[in-house]
C-alpha cells in the first residue's frame, strides 16, 4: 500500500489494548498515554524538520523504553544532524519520562505546553558545531554571540537537548546530556523547577534561559560548557557558559548547582532591549530600569572558568551568596554597571591569573553603584575588589543608562577578609563610597595605599551596619547533591578541548599540541599502562613522554631533515589500538617585519606596503615557523631576535613578508592558515591562501599541486590593523 508522505501515523488506543506504542515512522502522533517501544538499530529522521513523536493530547504521560529514538547513523558528524526527535506544541501537563533521544539538532522541543514533566531520560549525542580554534590559535569563527533570540534563533542555529518555550509551571529533573552543544534552553518560561539534571561537557550553554522569570534552579551539574580555551596559551571562552541568563531574566533562584570549568560559569546580560540597543516590539516598552534583576545566586560552585565565574551585568538587585568563586581565569565577579547588588559570604580564592586591564581578580564592577561587598574571603586574588569609572560615552549616551546612572557612589566594601591578594583594593572611582571593618594579611599594602583613598594607619568607617547582613533563605530542589562532586577535577587544566568540545577525561584520547618548530607535539591522555609507540618514517624520531600529575604524556615527533616530512606512527597496549598520520614542514623561513601607516594602507595601496620591507627600519629574521601568537602585543614583544626586540614594533599597524624554499614530494598539498588581520599565501607563483581583510582570528586553507618531486616557493603575507593579531601557517599533504 503507498503512503503518502504527509499523512501523519496517528497512534490512538482502543480500549483494553496494551497501552505499547512500537514507533517506526516520522510523524508518528501519540494521543493517549503510552509506552513507546522502537526496534534496536532503527533510525528514523525528521524529513520535515517538525518532529518525528508528536505529543498531542494534554494529560497524558508518554514513557520510553530502554531503545532511544535515533534520527541519524552512529558516527554521523555532529554538525550534520537536523531535525527533531520529540515535539509538544500547545498541549497540558505532558510528562515525557525516561526518554532517549539522539541523532537530532533538537532533542524535545515544546512549545506553550504549561505543566510540562520531564523526568529523567538521556538526551545525548544530538547536535553541535565543528570547532575550527586549536590548542595553539583561536578561530573566531567559534564565538556563539547569544544576544539574539526573539526569533528562537538559540534553537534553530545551535541546536539543544531540550528546549522549552512559550510555558509556564515546567518540571525537568533528572536529563542527563553529553556530548552536544546546548543542554536545557527555557525560552519565555515562567515559575518552572530545573533541578538533578547533568548537562556537562558541552561546547555551549549548560542551561541557557531567555527572558524567564520565577524559576528554580537547584542541585544540578553543568560543569565544563565550554569552548574557546587552551591552557597556557588562551583563555576566552567564547560566550559558552554553564549557566547563561539573556535579555530580562528576573526572580530567579539558582541554589548548590555545580557550575564549573565553563567559558563563564553563569553568564547574564540585561539583553540589548533592556539597555537600549535594539528597539522594542512591545508597544510602550520603556527600558529604564529593565534588566536580569532580583536573581538569587546562593550556595552555587562557581570555579576554573576559562573568563568568569560570575558575569552579570548592567542589572540590578541581584544577590551572590555563599557561592565558592575559585581559580577563574578573569575574574570571580564582573558585575559591569549594575546596582544594588549584594555580593556576601562568597569565598574568592585565585581569581585573576590571566585577567588584564580592568577585569582581572576577585570581584570587577565598572561604573556600579548601591553595591554591598561584605562578609567575603579573599585569597590569592590578583585584585581582590576593583571598582572605577570610565568614559564609556556610547554605553552613557543610551537613555536607559543615562537615565539610572548614579556614578560609582554608595557602594559598600566592609567586614571582608583580604589574605595573600595582590592588590586588595584598587578603587579608581570618581563618587563617594564606603569602606569598613576590613581584615588585611599578607597583601601587597603599598600598592593599596597607593591605589585607593584610604588615610595610613586606618580606614574609615562606613555609615552602614554591614554586620546585620541575614542570607536569604531559599529551599533546595532534589535529593543528591552535587557541590563538589568534580573535586578530581580541580583546576582549569582539566580544560581540553577537541574539535567538538570539551574532552571528558574517560576514554584514552590524542590531540595535536603546541608545537615547537621541526616538530609535532602529541598529547595523549588516559593512556594504559604499558602503552607502545612504533613510528613509521623517513627523517623522524619519536620521543615518548609519561604523563606527570596535572598534565598528559607526550610523544614528541621531531624531523631530522629539512623539507615536508611524512610519517605514521601506532599506540598499541592490550586494551588499545590507534594509528595517527601527520606531516611536520621543517623548514628556514626569512620573514621581515616593519611598520605601516595610512598611507600605506596594504588594501589600498599594496605596492607601497610590500616596499616597506626594503626600507629603512625594517627588521630580517630567520625564524624555524610562522607560528606567532601575537595577541594584543606586536613582532618586538615575540622575542625572535635582539634587533627585533630593540626595534619595538607598535602592536597595531605592522606587516609581514615571509619566503621559504622547500622540497615537497608530488602530490596535493594543504596550506593552512590562522590570521588577525590579513594574509595571503602564493606557492610558485600562484595564489593559495587570499583573505587580504581585516578580520578576526580566522582560519582559511588552499591546495596546490606538486606534479612531480620538486622545489616548492612560498611566499606568505600578513598585515596587522589592530586589537588582538595572531598569525599561524601549515603545510600537509591533502591526498
Amino acid at each position: 500500500m503507498m503512503t503518502l508522505p504527509w499523512l501523519a501515523c496517528v497512534v490512538s488506543l482502543a480500549a483494553g489494548e496494551p497501552k505499547t506504542v512500537t514507533v517506526t515512522a516520522d510523524d508518528t502522533v501519540i494521543t493517549e498515554s503510552c509506552t513507546v517501544v522502537i526496534a534496536p538499530g532503527t533510525v528514523i529522521a525528521d524529513t520535515n524538520g517538525d518532529g518525528v513523536i508528536h505529543i498531542k493530547a494534554n494529560d497524558i504521560t508518554v514513557t520510553f523504553g530502554s531503545v532511544g529514538l535515533r534520527g541519524a547513523k552512529e558516527k554521523t558528524p555532529w554538525d550534520q544532524l537536523t531535525g527533531c526527535g520529540i515535539r509538544v506544541d500547545g498541549f497540558k501537563n505532558v510528562t515525557l519520562r525516561g526518554a532517549l533521544v539522539a541523532g537530532y539538532k533538537v532533542g524535545v522541543r515544546a512549545t506553550h505546553a504549561d505543566g510540562l514533566n520531564v523526568e529523567g531520560g538521556d538526551l545525548s549525542d544530538n547536535y553541535r558545531q565543528h570547532l575550527r580554534s586549536t590548542p595553539g590559535a583561536e578561530d573566531a569563527s567559534d564565538w556563539l554571540y547569544p544576544h539574539k533570540n526573539d526569533n528562537h534563533e538559540w534553537v534553530t542555529e545551535h541546536g539543544a537537548a531540550l528546549c522549552v518555550e512559550n510555558s509556564s509551571k515546567v518540571t525537568v529533573t533528572g536529563v542527563r546530556v553529553r556530548r552536544g552543544q546546548n543542554g536545557i534552553i527555557l525560552d519565555r518560561v515562567e515559575d518552572a523547577k530545573v533541578y538533578g539534571n547533568d548537562c556537562s561537557f558541552l561546547s555551549g550553554w549548560g542551561l541557557a534561559m531567555w527572558r524567564s522569570n520565577r524559576n528554580v534552579v537547584s542541585r544540578n551539574a553543568f560543569d565544563f560548557c565550554v569552548r574557546g580555551y587552551s591552557h597556557g596559551v588562551y583563555n576566552r571562552g567564547q560566550d559558552s557558559a554553564g549557566i547563561l541568563a539573556f535579555e530580562q531574566c528576573n526572580d530567579n533562584t539558582f541554589i548548590e548547582n555545580s557550575v564549573t570549568h565553563g567559558g563563564d560559569g553563569f553568564f547574564g546580560f540585561a539583553g540589548q532591549e533592556a539597555i537600549g540597543e535594539v528597539e522594542s516590539k512591545t508597544p510602550g516598552f520603556d527600558p529604564v530600569g529593565k534588566g536580569n534583576n532580583n536573581n538569587l545566586l546562593i550556595d552555587n560552585d562557581f570555579s576554573y572558568a576559562a573568563a568568569h565565574g560570575i558575569e552579570m551585568t548592567f542589572s540590578y538587585g541581584n544577590k551572590f551568596i555563599r557561592n565558592r568563586i575559585v581559580d577563574n581565569a578573569i575574574c570571580g565577579v564582573w558585575a559591569g554597571y549594575c546596582q544594588d547588588t549584594t555580593i556576601a559570604l562568597n569565598l574568592f580564592s585565585r581569581n585573576g591569573s590571566v585577567g588584564s586591564g580592568g577585569e582581572r581578580g576577585g570581584v570587577n564592577i565598572e561604573h556600579g553603584s548601591g553595591n554591598y561587598i561584605i562578609e567575603n574571603r579573599f585569597r590569592n586574588n590578583s585584585v581582590g575588589v576593583h571598582l572605577w569609572w570610565d568614559n564609556d560615552e556610547a554605553l552613557l549616551g543610551k537613555p536607559a543608562i543615562k537615565a539610572k546612572d548614579r556614578g560609582v557612589t554608595k557602594n559598600v566594601i566592609a567586614n571582608n577578609s583580604f589574605d595573600g591578594d595582590t592588590l586588595a583594593l584598587q578603587l579608581r572611582d570618581t563618587g563617594t563610597g564606603h569602606l569598613g571593618d576590613n581584615v588585611f594579611s599578607g597583601n601587597s599594602m603599598q600598592k593599596v595605599e597607593k591605589e585607593m583613598d584610604v588615610p595610613r594607619g586606618g580606614e574609615p568607617r562606613t555609615s552602614g551596619d554591614a554586620s546585620s547582613f541575614a542570607p536569604p533563605v531559599a529551599d533546595v530542589l532534589g535529593k543528591k547533591k552535587v557541590f563538589g562532586a568534580r573535586a578530581n577535577q580541580a583546576g582549569r587544566e582539566y580544560i581540553v578541548m577537541t574539535e567538538w568540545g570539551p574532552y571528558e577525561h574517560l576514554e584514552p584520547m590524542v590531540r595535536l599540541g603546541v608545537s615547537p618548530a621541526g616538530t609535532n607535539v602529541y598529547e595523549m591522555y588516559k593512556m594504559p599502562v604499558g602503552v607502545r609507540t612504533e613510528l613509521i618514517g623517513k627523517g623522524v624520531q619519536g620521543v615518548l613522554k609519561k604523563s606527570e600529575k596535572g598534565l598528559p604524556a607526550t610523544y614528541t615527533i621531531t624531523a631530522t631533515i629539512p623539507g615536508v616530512v611524512p610519517y605514521s606512527f601506532d599506540l598499541t597496549s592490550k586494551a588499545l589500538a590507534l594509528e595517527y598520520k601527520g606531516t611536520i614542514f621543517n623548514a628556514l623561513w626569512d620573514a621581515t617585519f616593519f611598520a605601516w601607516t595610512d598611507e600605506s594602507d596594504p588594501r589600498q595601496d599594496l605596492k607601497a606596503w610590500r616596499s616597506l620591507a626594503d626600507a629603512s627600519g625594517a627588521v630580517a629574521v630567520r625564524v624555524g615557523s610562522l607560528d606567532f601568537p601575537y595577541n594584543h602585543g606586536g613582532p618586538s614583544d615575540l622575542k625572535l631576535s635582539d634587533e627585533l626586540t630593540k626595534a619595538a614594533f607598535k602592536p597595531d599597524h605592522f606587516g609581514m613578508i615571509a619566503t621559504t624554499s622547500v622540497k615537497i614530494p608530488r602530490g596535493v598539498w594543504k596550506v593552512t592558515t590562522l590570521s588577525d588581520d590579513g594574509v595571503r599565501v602564493r606557492v610558485n607563483g600562484a595564489a593559495v591562501i587570499e583573505n587580504w581583510a581585516w578580520h578576526a582570528p580566522t582560519q582559511d586553507s588552499g591546495l596546490f599541486k606538486m606534479d612531480a618531486d620538486g622545489v616548492a616557493e612560498f611566499v606568505v603575507e600578513h598585515f596587522e590593523i589592530d586589537g588582538a593579531a595572531v598569525l599561524r601557517v601549515r603545510v600537509e599533504r591533502a591526498d
